[in-house]
């Protein structure tokens, strides 16, 4: 039986990365938030309730979502927020299980950043939390996506702490430019790999 692990992390932290190295060994990577983006677009239930929500501009004139409008509501808005996930989370759990019973390696990853946020982390067998200093998780999102300061700080304060996180996760990989990750992942890969577990 294929082990499912959940990776996650806050903005910057480099879970993405770790998953891009997990994939150069071959494991299937199931990007529930690049899911959740698709879904937004070609889901006709999910579109009418944005629509209903939002207006038709929330929708651009090429069918596509406005992520700069959508954004700016979810982030500004917790209430908001919660609707749009109650909406989305659904389809994508649904989308991630069919997922998984295609797969026929020893173990797949599904990669999210509000995995414990969102309860998805239940469905995974085990958990790993990618973390690095709040200073360098900052200035990495403000290199990477030319933010401001603040958008990121704002940004960051709709997901849970790392001190929360790890109360959840079976495991954390520190990504700080001092611990280097890809031991840290091969070792990790070769124990899944020999006897489905973590340590």
């Amino acid at each position: 039986m294929t082990v499912t692990i959940g990776i996650t992390g806050g903005i910057g932290s480099g879970k993405s990365t770790v998953c891009e190295v997990f994939k150069l060994f071959g494991v299937p990577v199931f990007d529930a938030d690049r899911v959740a983006g698709k879904l937004i677009n070609t889901n006709s239930e999910i579109r009418n309730e944005l629509i209903q929500l939002f207006g038709t501009e929330i929708y651009n004139t090429d069918k596509n979502i406005n992520r700069e409008k959508l954004s700016n509501i979810i982030f500004n808005n917790d209430t908001e927020l919660e609707k749009v996930n109650k909406l989305v989370h659904p389809a994508v759990r649904n989308e991630y299980e069919n997922w998984v019973k295609q797969q026929k390696t020893a173990y797949v990853i599904h990669e999210a950043a509000i995995l414990f946020e969102s309860g998805f982390y239940k469905m995974m067998d085990f958990t790993i939390l990618v973390s690095a200093p709040e200073e360098m998780r900052i200035e990495r999102v403000i290199r990477r996506n030319n933010l401001t300061r603040e958008n990121v700080i704002s940004r960051m304060a709709k997901q849970w702490p790392d001190s929360e996180k790890r109360k959840f996760a079976t495991f954390e990989l520190v990504n700080d430019n001092k611990n280097l990750l890809i031991p840290q992942i091969i070792e990790i890969d070769k124990k899944l790999k020999t006897n489905g577990k973590i340590w």
